[in-house]
């Protein structure tokens, strides 16, 4: 039913506009009683549970950052039988991202591309809304998904996010920092072992008792992936998210005009599934067992989930599956866990 849907309406939509009308869907979703119809058609059971970084997740499949930038609809994506939302990327400063149009379908590929550019409303209004949500409690975990607010110089980053760890840590659960971003210009950079360092030595001691994770990108060569992660082990930091969006367009069977049209930005969905496997792979052979690596990229189906959990991830990350499957997604997920 929603296949035929996207196909032959919402496809025909601006993706971010459809994105944002799907976002109001989301939001009704989690007040009662539509919340009560949703839950009852995707509450994980008992049995999917995941004890992970001192919290119990209802499922170990989750929505990854970049759906709910402001923490809107964190009640909804709950409802709908996500194990945890991972809201943001969210900066210290209030940003509008980057000029539209910034979101693109390929649709022949199941991808998106996005330079969104962590257009969100900042750490002041995204903590005022967390305080509200705790109140709530919600039944999905919460992470805090933190970058660098793009006014500030790439030497001045670690205050910045320092500054947002110390409005924001005190109400996640977990607190991610975002360093893997191609849509802020000199970002990536920050993923250099040297230079992110001191960054994740002073993030972790504004978190506090919080649990800090770093996210990185799928363009690393693999022996800095494996620095990354046992620099990770070293300070102490209590997980790793692979992968961010990548810059590489290989193997894309759309329309080579369409995909040029649509420019600069992070591809996301389908053709990321193999680097993001690869990567989890190396991550995971550099880490202790107990360490968490939350494996995204490319996850669609229930098997895909269950594939990248056997290769050692701790949790499952989606996003751009949800434009193509639609609000059962997490429901469909399930199904597919429990044929494994």
């Amino acid at each position: 039913m929603y296949s035929l849907l996207f196909r032959l309406v919402l496809a025909r939509f601006d993706p971010e506009f459809a994105h944002h009308a799907g976002m109001v869907v989301v939001r009704v979703l989690g007040v009662a009683p539509f919340s009560w119809i949703a839950r009852a058609l995707t509450r994980p059971s008992p049995g999917d549970e995941v004890t992970a970084l001192g919290l119990t997740f209802p499922t170990p499949f989750g929505i990854a950052a970049g759906f709910d930038k402001n923490a809107v609809g964190v009640r909804g994506l709950s409802a709908l039988g996500l194990g945890h939302v991972e809201v943001g990327t969210i900066t210290a400063l209030p940003q509008p991202g980057n000029p539209r149009p910034r979101l693109f379908r390929l649709i022949p590929d199941r991808a998106v591309v996005n330079r969104m550019g962590f257009n969100n409303a900042g750490a002041e209004a995204a903590e005022k809304r967390l305080w509200k949500l705790r109140r709530r409690r919600p039944s999905a975990v919460i992470g805090v998904n933190i970058g660098k607010s793009r006014v500030v110089a790439v030497e001045d980053a670690t205050a910045d996010y320092v500054a947002s760890a110390v409005r924001l840590a005190p109400l996640a659960d977990y607190l991610a920092i975002n360093v893997s971003s191609p849509n802020t210009p000199g970002l990536r950079g920050l993923q250099a072992v040297e230079t992110l360092a001191p960054l994740l030595r002073a993030v972790k001691a504004a978190a506090g008792s919080t649990p800090l994770l770093v996210k990185i990108a799928p363009d690393l060569p693999d022996d800095e992936v494996t620095a990354i992660a046992r620099l990770a082990v070293e300070e102490q930091l209590d997980g790793l998210i692979a992968t961010n969006t990548t810059i590489a367009r290989d193997g894309l069977v759309t329309d080579p005009a369409k995909v040029a049209a649509a420019g600069d930005g992070g591809l996301s969905g389908a053709p990321l599934k193999q680097r993001s496997l690869e990567v989890l792979r190396l991550v995971r052979a550099a880490v202790p067992a107990d360490f968490c690596v939350i494996s995204v990229g490319g996850v669609e189906t229930g098997a895909e989930v269950r594939e990248r959990l056997a290769a050692g991830a701790t949790l499952v990350q989606g996003y751009t599956a949800f434009l193509y499957r639609g609000p059962l997604w997490a429901r469909q997920i399930r199904a597919g866990l429990r044929r494994g």
